[in-house]
């Protein structure tokens, strides 16, 4: 077993597994063995697999070796649920929580935090990095979301190579790309993937028959095969002709609610999430199986849910809570149903989640977003259509979706079987059912793209070639054109090893480079001299040339003078040839014609080991031993080949300060290496910029916006692209412009936060928004400067060929100006469109932009205002949204 840092060696990974309670899995040793081999870790597996035992490995060496580790989740929810269990397994004084809402103990050595909280502190060059050993990505897949997935390949790009990362991610079918893509742009990075579930998968399909006393429930498959009695019923009915099952067309249709709720309880399929793709079909799901009688739980268990109940709301006022319907939920959750999505507050969705992972509500009817890493395992999982509606159009199920959604079904340690079911539709044949539920293709793509706020952070933290250089190291170029990747890691290394050849060649006795060039003029006047120049290049390349891998030659002149290995010959376009070699001190060379002062000739041979892996030390040891082995002609003049001559004998060379340097001969191989690597570092560069399509050059468009716009101006920030640096939203550079112009300032605090809304909200329901109310008609002077700002920069974006950045949206301004004001929740949502989940998640973004505008404004007013605007937005029904729970974190 690979021994771990100091303090964690001498069983410290077995006491480790001990305390887990369980035996590992075969992914899991293989994972835990990368994280001892000091390797990044991508792990993807399914859901409930067991994939956080690598992060908390990974945390426990960090722990050991006394450095820190950071837990980055997508959503404020997990980390929330994450800082929680950490701090049960390592003690509250051990673990900080860094979100938008919360920062307790924010220097400990272990920090959950949302990932674009990391992202932020690498851009601003926080000390809270210093001795960071591990950073976890957990549901790192999320770099395809459309709208914060770039953050995730920012934080692989950016956190400091040091740095390892152990990467969670769901099954996807093309791991091996993506890890290949972390190796290239971060070094060694071990894959692990496991596609075997911890609890087996059942696929059933629910017919409703209006002939029969109850629903069909079929398998979907038999024997791994669509299942020929549902393909039948369900052919039949489309073509509308008898079978043996006497289908008419209208006799099927998609099951009731409570006949699918009634008909799983029957089978001892419950608890179960029901997927419906719509927030309002959630909350009638729960009415209707009210209205039909139905009720799952025992007196017992509805005292236990109300206790859960007062733990998780008991801070919220009662009006509120008559506001967001607070009896009626209760009704649904003591009967064992519950609704779970967006437009419930916090409390309330936590009270869900704590009751369904007791096993005391028994259905959960929620929308997809439940699929996104909250731990709510279930035995079954009901997905009622296979297509939902976007907001623009209805689109089917990705089978990466399907497989997001089923991952939930059977918890490991209490079901030997999970149950994915889907419901008959008269609108998907049940052939399109079992294609669906039998593919596994679920390729991770990418979103990222250069954002306003990227590019001067770019400009503010590297120079103009190592900027674009970390752009084509994205996910997204990659999968665009990988070899523009490999090209940029190629060009990084040869800078690296260019600045430390320099370095070798520099002595401090004189210019070592002055020196090489003195002793390139000696040499040219001894070869004339000697009438060497009969014996041209041509004649030397062709000796080389006849040389075959395991001949053995004499390496003229430098340390590795003497006997070498051949170990293969190259012949590149134009006649360049190179031979490479090993020597006898094991130091691999790549010799040209040049290298030589006369045709080389064989002096002997040895057999060479198999297999062929020069870059190897056990390869490299045994042809040394060989070497010194090997009885050779000619030994003392190297036949053919003609003696080094003393690269400093004689004339103004010899004279030179350098010459009486003892690593004179290091300084002039360092030197040729200095020469060489600049030959190969201006090929790359060509290579690259001459590279098509690559995102440098939609970098370049941005920069070209912001130098136009005066943020940028010869590589440098200006004070508006400082900040425009730390602002970090979708529509940053009009946030940025609003500041410079002097938009907020001179507002109170209703006011501002009522105008700092148009940036947070955005409509999204059918039909048009209602008619925006503004508090004075100064702020709707101000609304109207922003909706031209965002006009012209529309303009100044099509024609660069940009992403649009979105419009403001001033339907919250009221809701926003009341809260601010101290209205009551009821005011403020009375009227309006938002449920309360929407307000409070609006809310909780405007506050935290507000923080920001307090911390870029110029004016003193003004931030102070911003400051006190979102504290006065930060209360009631707000704040108990936004506080870790305390039976979270207890012991």
């Amino acid at each position: 077993m690979t021994s771990g840092p100091p303090g964690f060696d001498g069983g410290g990974r077995s006491e480790f597994v001990a305390s887990l309670g369980f035996e590992l899995d075969g992914f899991q040793v293989q994972a835990l063995d990368a994280v001892d081999r000091d390797r990044s870790v991508l792990v993807a597996a399914p859901t409930g697999s067991g994939k956080t035992v690598v992060a908390e490995y990974a945390i426990a060496r960090a722990l050991a070796a006394g450095g820190k580790s950071f837990y980055t989740t997508p959503l404020k929810a997990l980390s929330n649920q994450k800082y929680g269990e950490l701090t049960k397994r390592y003690g509250i004084d051990r673990v900080g929580l860094l979100t938008g809402d919360s920062s307790l103990n924010p220097e400990a050595p272990v920090v959950v935090m949302t990932t674009e909280v990391l992202r932020n502190m690498i851009y601003s060059g926080s000390s809270t990095l210093d001795e960071l050993q591990f950073v976890i990505l957990d549901e790192v897949h999320y770099l395809q979301n459309p709208y914060r997935g770039a953050v995730w390949e920012e934080v692989i790009v950016h956190t400091p190579r040091s740095v390892r990362l152990v990467c969670l991610s769901a099954t996807v079918s093309n791991a091996e790309e993506v890890a290949d893509w972390i190796t290239t742009v971060r070094g060694a990075t071990s894959v692990v993937i496991e596609e075997r579930r911890p609890v087996e998968l059942r696929h059933l399909y629910i017919v409703g028959d209006r002939s029969a006393p109850r629903p069909h429930l079929l398998a979907t498959f038999v024997d791994g095969r669509p299942n020929p009695e549902a393909a039948a019923l369900d052919a039949a009915t489309r073509a509308g002709r008898d079978t043996r099952y006497r289908v008419r067309r209208g006799r099927l249709h998609t099951p009731r609610r409570h006949e699918v709720i009634e008909l799983m309880a029957e089978e001892s399929m419950l608890p179960a999430i029901y997927f419906i793709f719509s927030r309002a079909a959630c909350d009638d799901a729960v009415r209707q199986c009210l209205a039909h009688g139905l009720r799952l739980t025992s007196a017992e268990e509805r005292a236990q849910i109300r206790t859960i109940v007062h733990d998780k709301v008991g801070s919220l006022r009662p009006g509120d809570l008559h506001v967001l319907g607070y009896d009626s939920w209760l009704v649904g959750l003591e009967s064992g149903f519950a609704a779970h999505h967006a437009g419930l507050v916090p409390p309330f969705k936590e009270a869900v989640e704590a009751c369904f992972n007791r096993a005391l509500v028994k259905v959960v009817f929620a929308t997809e977003t439940l699929s996104l890493g909250i731990n709510m395992p279930a035995r079954s999982v009901v997905i009622e259509k296979l297509s939902k509606f976007t907001g623009e159009a209805h689109e089917a199920l990705t089978p990466g979706e399907y497989t997001q959604l089923t991952g939930r079904a059977g918890r490991r340690g209490l079901d030997e079987l999970g149950h994915a079911v889907v419901l008959w539709s008269p609108f998907v044949a049940f052939d399109d059912v079992a294609a669906l539920a039998s593919t596994r293709s679920y390729a991770l793509t990418s979103s990222f793209r250069p954002t306003y706020n990227m590019a001067v952070n770019l400009v503010r933290r590297y120079g103009s070639d190592e900027a674009r250089h970390l752009l084509n190291l994205s996910f997204a170029q990659y999968r665009t054109d990988a070899d523009i990747v490999r090209l940029e890691a190629q060009l990084a290394q040869t800078r690296t090893s260019l600045t430390e050849a320099r370095a070798a060649a520099a002595c401090e006795r004189g210019d070592a480079e002055a020196y090489r060039s003195l002793l390139r003029g000696s040499e040219r006047r001894s070869v004339q001299a000697a009438g060497a120049d009969a014996v041209t290049l041509a004649a030397v390349a062709e000796a080389l040339c006849q040389l075959r891998p395991g001949d053995v030659i004499r390496v003229p002149g430098g340390r590795s003078a003497g006997r070498a290995a051949v170990v293969a010959t190259t012949q590149r376009r134009g006649g360049d040839v190179r031979v490479r070699v090993l020597s006898a001190d094991r130091r691999r060379l790549s010799l040209a014609p040049g290298d030589f002062t006369g045709p080389p000739a064989s002096v002997g041979r040895i057999e060479l080991p198999t297999p062929y892996a020069p870059n190897s030390a056990a390869y490299q040891r045994a042809v040394a031993k060989a070497l010194s082995q090997a009885r050779l002609r000619s030994e003392d003049t190297g036949g053919s080949t003609r003696p080094a001559r003393r690269r400093n004998g004689g004339g103004p060379a010899s004279r030179h300060p350098v010459a009486s340097c003892p690593d004179a001969g290091a300084h002039l191989r360092a030197g040729e290496r200095v020469e060489r690597l600049g030959r190969d570092l201006n090929r790359l560069e060509r290579q690259v910029h001459g590279a098509s399509g690559s995102l440098a050059r939609q970098f370049d468009r941005v920069l070209a916006l912001l130098e136009h716009r005066g943020y940028v101006q010869d590589w440098a920030l200006t004070d508006d692209g400082y900040r425009l640096a730390r602002v970090y939203h979708e529509c940053d550079l009009v946030i940025a412009e609003a500041v410079g112009r002097g938009l907020f300032d001179g507002l109170d605090i209703p006011a501002l936060a009522g105008l700092v809304s148009v940036f947070t909200y955005e409509h999204r329901r059918p039909g048009p928004p209602p008619t925006p109310w503004f508090p004075s008609d100064d702020v709707r002077r101000r609304f109207a400067e922003i909706e031209r700002i965002t006009v012209a920069l529309n303009v100044a974006e099509k024609a660069a060929a940009l992403p649009l950045t979105r419009e403001p949206d001033a339907g919250l301004v009221a809701a926003a100006h009341g809260w601010a004001a101290g209205e009551g929740l009821r005011k403020v949502i009375a009227e309006g469109e938002l449920t309360g989940g929407d307000f409070v998640r609006n809310i909780k973004q405007l506050v935290d932009l507000l923080r920001q505008i307090a911390s870029v404004a110029s004016d003193p007013a003004t931030a102070s205002i911003a400051r006190r605007a979102a504290a006065a937005l930060f209360r009631d029904v707000v704040a108990a949204s936004s506080v870790v729970a305390a039976s979270v974190v207890a012991p």
